[in-house]
């Protein structure tokens, strides 16, 4: 099976890529468009900040190319928030696969609710999906961010921090993930797992 790993100005690339390997995947990082294309599954994965990370894909044309691909596709972290329609973070448009609004997290209590959101937290509301089949208990994942997608038709799976808020989205060819599946133990493994048998 042929990965690829879209290369652009995002940390944390390095992890997923080991995370593929230990599950016995062949994965590439490239921002060649005829290798992304030709890929049996495509990965965006990622940290950083929303507007700097369009400026880079549209420079590149690939913000078009991942609108145009075919084959499963899972963002990631930062992946998932710009696959969605818009981001508070800089006011970023982003590349809409998703018609849902990114938010940032507003501490209720900043006693007690921190922002960044960092640490250990639990899937709810799980969906029946085929990204979600047999995820051992409990289910945690980690997550580091400090921006959300909010709610919709597309969420099939939540997370509760402050308030509830999307975990993982899937429509048509694409899933996203919030939480970092590639540091979330066995929760993680399988679901990288699950995407890989798509």
């Amino acid at each position: 099976m042929n990965i690829a790993v879209i290369k652009y100005n995002s940390g944390n690339v390095q992890s997923v890529l080991y995370a593929l390997e230990r599950l016995g995947a062949d994965a590439e990082l490239t921002d060649d468009p005829e290798k992304i294309l030709n890929a049996d599954k495509v990965i965006f994965p990622g940290q950083g900040e929303a507007s700097t990370a369009m400026t880079y894909l549209k420079a590149r044309k690939l913000d078009q190319l991942i609108r145009e691909i075919k084959q499963p596709f899972l963002g990631v972290c930062l992946g998932l928030q710009l696959l969605c329609e818009h981001s508070e973070e800089n006011n970023t448009e982003c590349l809409g696969i998703f018609p849902v609004k990114v938010k940032r997290f507003i501490p209720e209590n900043s006693q007690e609710f921190k922002v960044p959101h960092i640490g250990w937290n639990e899937l709810e509301n799980l969906a029946d999906n085929v990204l979600l089949k047999d995820l051992p208990d409990p289910k945690f994942l980690y997550y580091v961010h400090s921006y959300y997608a909010e709610l919709s038709d597309a969420t099939i799976a939540s997370t509760h921090y402050i308030h509830d808020f999307t975990a993982i989205l899937h429509r048509d060819n694409y899933w996203a993930i919030q939480a970092h599946p590639e540091k979330s133990s066995t929760v993680g493994e399988k679901l990288l797992s699950n995407f890989l048998s798509v």
